[in-house]
C-alpha cells in the first residue's frame, strides 16, 4: 500500500482521497529513537569503512495521505551522542577537528518538500544543519508500511539513504597517507530506519 498514493494524476488523486486505509495514515507522528537508527559510513584509509550511529535524537514526521506535498518532517540529533564503537574516535569526532559538539550540540533536518518516485518510494527533500552551515540534502526513503504493536501504539516506518560531501558542511579534517590518499574520505553515506508512532487525536 502507498502511503502517498501515485504521481499525481486526475484518477490518481480521486483515487487515494477516496482509500480510508490511507486516510487512517495521515497525522502527526513522533520518531520512537528506541526502534529508530540514524547512521554513517565513511571510507577510513583508503580501504575499510567506519560505520557510525547518533544514539540520540527526536523528530516528528507530519503525514498528509492525501496530498505527500504537504507531508513534513523534523530531526534534531544530539551531536555528543555519536558512537562509532571507538571511545578514542568518538571523542575525535566531537572535538574542534569535525563536530565542534560543545560549540554545536545540534544536527538539524528540516524538510521542505516529497515528491513520490513510485508506489512505495519517496524522496524527501530539506534542510541540513551541522554546525553553522545549513545545505540542502535529499533523501530517498522507501515506506514500509504500517502495524499496531503489541501496545496498541499505530507505527509507521521508513528507510532510507543519502550521500553528501561532508567538506560541504565545513567538516574537512583529514592527514594525508604516506602511501598516497588520505585518511577519511570526503564523502559520507548517511542510513536512515525510522520507526514513528501516531500521535492520538485531540479532542475537544
Amino acid at each position: 500500500m502507498a502511503l502517498f498514493g501515485r504521481k499525481n494524476d486526475s484518477s490518481a488523486t480521486a483515487t487515494r482521497e477516496a482509500d480510508p486505509a490511507l486516510a487512517a495514515l495521515t497525522g502527526a507522528y513522533t520518531i520512537d529513537a528506541a526502534h529508530s537508527t540514524i547512521g554513517f559510513t565513511v571510507r577510513h584509509a583508503m580501504v575499510t569503512n567506519v560505520r557510525g550511529s547518533f544514539g540520540e535524537h527526536e523528530g516528528y514526521l507530519n503525514l498528509d495521505g492525501a496530498n505527500p506535498a504537504a507531508s513534513t518532517a523534523s530531526i534534531d540529533v544530539s551531536i555528543a551522542s555519536v558512537d562509532t564503537g571507538i571511545a578514542d574516535r568518538d571523542g575525535h569526532l566531537r572535538s574542534g577537528d569535525f563536530f565542534d559538539a560543545e560549540t554545536y550540540p545540534k544536527m538539524t533536518f528540516r524538510s521542505t518538500s516529497v515528491e513520490p518516485l513510485d508506489a512505495e518510494t519517496y524522496r524527501l527533500i530539506g534542510d541540513l544543519t551541522i554546525k553553522d552551515v545549513t545545505k540542502p540534502l535529499t533523501i530517498d526513503l522507501e515506506f514500509h508500511g504500517s502495524a499496531t504493536d503489541v501496545y496498541g501504539n499505530e507505527r509507521v516506518g521508513f528507510e532510507g539513504s543519502a550521500a553528501i560531501l561532508r567538506s560541504d558542511w565545513g567538516l574537512t579534517w583529514n592527514a594525508a597517507l604516506e602511501t598516497g590518499g588520505v585518511m577519511v574520505s570526503d564523502k559520507v553515506k548517511l542510513s536512515f530506519d525510522i520507526s514513528a508512532i501516531k500521535k492520538a487525536a485531540v479532542t475537544v
